[in-house]
């Protein structure tokens, strides 16, 4: 009868939870992000968020100019889904700076 029994090491398949209190070695991600700081400062990632927005706004112009000097790598295609990219992303910018205007103007009108 012990035959049918499978002989596996659970312990070492069972991954850890975010909500698991340290099981086998492995710690809680609750405490873990307590002590450990893994994300940046805002201004860190909104610069990042910038450059990104910099780099898409400026991608149509450098295809352009390798299709005009003649790349055969680069197709009038690609230059046009480059400019739809760049028009979609200062369209979300766009937005996002007008909920940050309005949300800061209610914040201003609260009164304390």
């Amino acid at each position: 009868m012990s035959s049918y029994i499978p002989k596996y090491d659970l312990q070492s398949r069972i991954s850890g939870s975010k909500i698991a209190p340290g099981f086998g070695g492995i710690p809680s991600a609750r405490l873990d992000s307590i002590d450990n700081k893994k994300t940046a400062d805002f201004r860190t990632v909104f610069e990042g968020m910038v450059d990104n927005l910099n780099q898409e706004l400026n991608a149509p112009d450098d295809l352009l100019k390798d299709v005009m000097s003649g790349n055969k790598n680069v197709d009038v295609h690609d230059v046009m889904i480059a400019m739809s990219k760049s028009e979609i992303s200062i369209n979300v910018a766009t937005t996002a700076v007008g909920k940050v205007i309005q949300a800061y103007d209610k914040i201003m009108q609260i009164q304390v």
